[in-house]
């Protein structure tokens, strides 16, 4: 199921990163420093406001859609979704009043409605998505994906054209679901026919799904304080060459765990569900390697080229400063995807999510601390330094806390092979010529995946010379030359 779903979402996630980086292009070209600055700050209240109010649905069907036994779906689906639209309803009024209440700059209130407003569209269209990859329908959860993806770009930069500002971005994260809904909402409704709300089932569901939320908002804390204190002590400016930086090197990341972890969550439940720890322990070691495999060299290549990629992607007024924290934000994405789609893993499969609220906030609270300390001395730098140690202090503290939950394996020799064959690459990346721009670019990563896969088949990281003669000799291309 892994490896199925690996390959089947790889279109959706190679379409998020297309994507991500041209929101990046157009958008700090589009907008003003001011301007996207206010975009990154209202993104991360409307992130945090979708996370403490609607996140836990979305893992409840995550997570519970598997077990559910032969005609008991219709209750789990009623229940979900009348408990998702009575909270959209209660959710909307109260985002109108905050926004309207709230003393802020008339843009940055603007900004803030309009992500906000979209928060609701967003749970529905989560709520399916979560549905289909639970349920193995990859194509489905994939397509939707993309077209949410695009759709949402495309409207973000026509409202930028338009002179929205801050607010385009997130118009077009609220209208693309929202446009999506005819599409896949009633298909999902019908799932719920001969069902009804049932008070206990939802109980549970909150049980499980709140303390994720909570360590959610955690996360969110730990990706947003530096944004905050930055308006603070500097300027809005500062915070878009910041956000700008964060999106370059989260992006690239968190698309490449985002597809791993899309297609292994389901698949380490199935494991569990299905085959017990022993199988779980299988496909976790599986899937570790695999992350490591293509997450160490990621990371270290987005450090290497953090300045002709900076020079490509971000506007002239943002590039600068931006980037000279990228290096540290590409260490804090590696640090945190491994803690969200790998090691929090054993609090959803053991259904000890309070554990990981524990987990989560010792390095919020550590985040909060370590910015109030370093940016106003350090300023951006200081703020990419807090975020890197606490995402650091996050991973041991998920990892040896949720070990008595369920004890997911470390494969450390595919940790030692990864990590050696990415030395080697970086110490090669780092001697070729400072051509600058696009062509530097270019190099870098050319050269550099090169020299990456040949040190990887040479040191067979993470097994992976063994499935290529495996993939050769089924296609009959080893054996005949063998």
């Amino acid at each position: 199921m892994f490896w199925r779903g690996v390959w089947g979402y790889l279109p959706a996630n190679i379409v998020q990163g297309v994507v991500g980086f041209l929101a990046i292009i157009l958008f700090t070209r589009l907008l003003s420093p001011e301007d996207f600055g206010r975009y990154a700050l209202a993104f991360s209240v409307m992130t945090l406001a979708h996370v403490a109010v609607f996140s836990w649905l979305e893992a409840a069907m995550a997570r519970f859609w598997a077990a559910q036994a032969p005609g008991a779906a219709q209750g789990h689906f009623a229940s979900l979704y009348r408990t998702a639209f009575a909270l959209s309803a209660g959710f909307v009024v109260v985002a109108g009043l905050v926004v309207w209440f709230w003393p802020v700059d008339p843009l940055f209130r603007i900004a803030l409605a309009a992500g906000l407003l979209g928060a609701p569209a967003r749970c529905l269209v989560k709520l399916a998505q979560e549905r289909y990859r639970a349920a193995g329908e990859v194509s489905k959860a994939a397509n939707l994906d993309i077209a949410v993806a695009v759709g949402g770009l495309a409207i973000g930069v026509g409202f930028a054209l338009m002179g929205a500002g801050g607010a385009a971005p997130l118009l077009g994260l609220g209208l693309a679901p929202l446009a999506a809904l005819p599409f896949v909402l009633p298909g999902e409704l019908k799932q719920a026919r001969g069902g009804g709300f049932e008070p206990g089932r939802v109980r549970e569901y909150a049980l499980y799904g709140y303390p994720i939320a909570a360590s959610l908002a955690l996360t969110v804390v730990l990706a947003s304080t530096d944004r905050f204190l930055l308006a603070i002590y500097m300027d809005e400016a500062a915070v878009g060459a910041y956000h700008a930086s964060y999106s370059i090197a989260n992006r690239t990341l968190d698309v490449l765990f985002l597809w791993l972890g899309t297609a292994g969550q389901p698949a380490l439940v199935m494991a569990l569900e299905r085959g017990g720890l022993e199988r779980l322990k299988v496909a976790a070691r599986e899937q570790l390697s695999t992350f490591l495999l293509i997450g160490l060299p990621a990371a270290a290549g987005v450090a290497l080229v953090a300045r002709p990629l900076s020079e490509v992607l971000i506007g002239e007024e943002l590039r600068t400063a931006a980037a000279s924290v990228t290096p540290w934000i590409a260490l804090s994405a590696l640090l945190f995807g491994l803690t969200a789609y790998y090691f929090g893993q054993a609090f959803t499969l053991g259904k000890k999510t309070k554990r990981l609220l524990i987990a989560m906030a010792i390095p919020a609270g550590l985040n909060v601390v370590l910015n109030l300390i370093l940016v106003p001395r350090f300023g951006l730098m200081g703020a990419a330094w807090a975020t890197a140690a606490s995402f650091g202090v996050g991973m041991v503290s998920t990892w040896l806390i949720g070990r008595p939950v369920v004890a997911l394996p470390i494969p450390w020799e595919s940790l030692v092979r990864c990590g050696v064959a990415t030395a080697v690459m970086a110490l090669v990346v780092s001697r070729l010529p400072a051509l600058g721009g696009f062509g530097e670019l270019m190099l870098d990563a050319s050269v550099g995946g090169i020299v990456y896969a040949i040190a990887a088949l040479t040191l067979n990281a993470a097994g992976v010379r063994d499935v290529a003669l495996k993939v050769l000799a089924q296609r009959g291309l080893w054996g005949a030359t063998a």
